[in-house]
């Protein structure tokens, strides 16, 4: 049995659209991030900081984004959304997936919190060395790890267009904006995306937040 733990709306929500595309079965169990009081301390269990996501294989628990990619992308091959060992597109599918909880993540919240500092100062660098990378690897390859789609470009798909539309802390750039077109214009992405808007609408805090005109 695979459990995924999600809450709608938020980093879990890449991890959504992957089940998706790897057309597997799996049970999900909803984890309120937003509720007044918190996250019940019992939920530490599957993740030490209580956030999501984070799946539970057969027993196997797995949390981090990157390492739940990894994980099922190797657990179900017949997908064929991971490069195999030996295939060298390998390497710069995992560097994506690993880039982009180390690095993206961490200095696209330092730039949107505005957190001033040295390219030394923090392992993740510099913003505007992450947007020049971004740029200069899509602009030579349609995909993260190459010619062909994998998990990879649901993890970064995601946190571009995030980033880019919603946070507004990423440039729109043509590169970026072609990207997020390619790489979303898929049925499993619609699936997820249409699902997780529908299980929001039952969260309160969304409900509040709609009701008064706002957006997530």
């Amino acid at each position: 049995m695979l459990t995924f733990y999600h809450a709608p709306w938020s980093r879990s929500s890449a991890v959504f659209w992957l089940l998706e595309e790897l057309g597997v079965d799996y049970r999900m169990e909803l984890i309120d991030i937003r509720a007044q009081g918190g996250v019940p301390e019992t939920y530490r269990a599957i993740q030490p900081n209580k956030k999501v996501p984070a799946i539970d294989h057969d027993g196997t628990v797995v949390t981090e984004r990157a390492a739940i990619a990894i994980y099922l992308g190797d657990a179900f091959p017949e997908a064929g959304l991971a490069p195999p060992i030996g295939d060298p597109a390998r390497a710069a599918y995992l560097t994506t997936l690993v880039h982009h909880d180390a690095v993206f993540d961490p200095a696209i919240c330092a730039k949107a919190n505005g957190l001033s500092y040295t390219s030394n100062d923090y392992p993740f660098g510099l913003f505007d060395d992450l947007v020049a990378y971004l740029e200069r690897r899509l602009s030579a390859q349609p995909f993260a790890a190459g010619e062909r789609f994998t998990l990879a470009d649901v993890i970064l798909g995601t946190g571009i267009s995030y980033t880019m539309d919603m946070l507004k802390a990423l440039p729109e750039k043509p590169v970026f904006r072609d990207y997020v077109a390619r790489v979303t214009d898929r049925p499993a992405y619609r699936r997820s995306t249409e699902k997780d808007a529908e299980l929001a609408a039952q969260i309160p805090f969304f409900q509040k937040m709609m009701e008064g005109g706002g957006k997530p």
